[in-house]
């Protein structure tokens, strides 16, 4: 089957999986129509409000509240590209991905020696389709249906975690937590988070001697090399808020960062570990004990951010190829998630987030091999060489401090 089958056929499937209205749909619709004008538009607006909290994943904080998301985050087709910004002012996304918030680093002394590395976010606010500076948070990850983030204040490890309303920049719940918190990621479908936790801030540095090629301080790890100070995970259900911690045992890696995230099916975690066996990744159930990885996630990438396709017969791979030039042109791999057979190559040297089973948003380097590192994002598509500029073109920060913003994706 080569790539085009595999790709209509996926596409296929996916649609057959979408649920029906049921026969009785329409006679539902009629009767309301036949019910009296006062109370017509409360009733449409209720059910209205079910079926979108259905089909996000994610439980609303207030089920009163309108979808007040901007017209153009709504079409599943659509392309929103602002190719002249970096960092971007106006919304990003492409199918069924958004950029839903960006955080820019630097490192903030607290001695002649020691610092801390602190993120600036800016969050998409879905009644502009723009993006606002919040100052509050050290960590943020956002929800499926871009309505809801969950929040850290800053001073990592933080206690709480706050469910923040995009719509009205509110916080509208505070889970308190007993264990200090620095990082968070969302299930696939929304509605658990999985808070990785730590004895002291994980993004503590200290001071290298010199400058870097650009002449700026280089800062680094605080804690020694294998030395990580994360104690555990908790899962939490996001409507009621109840949660579990479990216990994991340090492990010995270059980073003190060792976030969790969940797995696609949501029963296990899994955090980066360079030097695993499985594709630099370990897995874990949800009592914090080591397991394999499951056998659709065995040869993924945790530094590949994309990951499965939606469908889950896709796996998105890391850079395989670049050719030289002006600009450069990259490319990585496709390939079946259960065997780690390459099906195919799609440009893009770091894949980002699936647009749908066919499409994905990546970064893409404007540079050549012999230049500085440059990219923007980019849309690439299975089958086509072709790449559609999303966004400007982002600088590099120095040998140490990454690019010039770092996005984050969730789904629409």
């Amino acid at each position: 089957m080569n790539v085009e089958e595999l790709v209509r056929d996926s596409l296929r499937d996916l649609a057959a999986e979408q649920p029906s209205t049921g026969p009785s749909f329409a006679d539902r619709v009629l009767a309301v129509r036949r019910r009296r004008r006062t109370r017509r538009f409360a009733s449409v607006a209720a059910a209205t409000a079910a079926v979108v909290a259905v089909a996000v994943g994610v439980p609303l904080l207030d089920s009163g509240k309108d979808d007040v998301r901007p017209s153009g985050v709504l079409p599943q087709d659509g392309i929103n590209a602002h190719a002249d910004q970096s960092p971007p002012r106006d919304m990003i996304g492409a199918g069924q991905s958004v950029l839903a918030a960006y955080w820019t680093g630097r490192t903030v002394p607290q001695t002649k020696k020691q610092g801390t590395f602190v993120r600036t976010y800016r969050l998409l606010d879905p009644r502009t389709g723009t993006y606002k500076k919040d100052t509050r948070w050290s960590y943020v990850a956002v929800a499926p249906g871009l309505r809801t983030a969950a929040v850290l204040e800053q001073n990592l490890p933080a206690h709480r975690i706050g469910l923040l309303d995009l719509a009205t920049g509110k916080v509208e719940r505070w889970i308190q937590l007993e264990h200090g918190i620095g990082g968070l990621a969302f299930s696939y479908d929304g509605r658990r988070l999985v808070a990785t936790t730590y004895d002291e801030n994980p993004d503590l540095r200290i001071k290298e001697k010199g400058t870097d090629e650009d002449g700026k301080e280089m800062w680094i790890w605080a804690s020694k090399y294998g030395d990580s100070r994360r104690s555990g995970f908790y899962t939490l259900d996001v409507a009621s808020g109840e949660s579990s911690w479990s216990a994991v045992a340090p492990v010995r890696d270059i980073n003190a960062r060792q976030d969790f995230s969940f797995s696609r099916a949501g029963d296990l975690v899994y955090a980066q570990f360079i030097g695993g066996k499985d594709g630099l990744q370990q897995f874990y159930d949800l009592k914090g004990n080591k397991v394999a990885a499951p056998a659709n996630e065995k040869y993924l990438r945790s530094d590949v951010d994309a990951r499965l396709s939606p469908n889950g017969r896709l796996a998105a791979l890391g850079l395989t190829k670049e050719v030289n030039g002006h600009p450069g042109k990259s490319y990585s791999s496709i390939r079946d998630p259960r065997t780690g057979k390459e099906i195919t190559k799609v440009r893009g040297a770091h894949l980002l987030a699936w647009a749908d089973d066919k499409r994905l948003i990546a970064w893409e380097r404007v540079t050549s091999l012999d230049e500085t590192y440059r990219p923007r994002l980019v849309l690439v598509t299975i089958g086509s060489d072709k790449v559609v500029p999303l966004s400007g073109v982002s600088d590099q920060q120095g040998f140490y401090g990454g690019l010039e913003w770092e996005p984050v994706f969730a789904r629409r």
